[in-house]
């Protein structure tokens, strides 16, 4: 798990790079837990805070920048 000062040290590609991981991963977590294989279910929350900061320090950059 990064702290966003970590994600703020990142490029805006980079980012970009991790948010997609971010979703990919969230995507496999919920399909696990779906059929029953899941044996962490902490992880997602974990994982849906991550995105969030990404998202959040992506929009910061964003507005930086104008």
């Amino acid at each position: 798990m990064m702290k966003a000062s970590e994600f703020r040290n990142l490029s805006a590609d980079e980012l970009k790079n991790k948010l997609s991981e971010l979703v990919e991963s969230h995507f496999n977590m919920r399909f696990q837990q779906k059929i029953g294989q899941l044996e962490n279910t902490s992880r997602l929350k974990q994982i849906k805070r991550e995105i969030a900061r990404v998202k959040t320090i992506q929009r910061e950059k964003e507005l930086n920048t104008r």
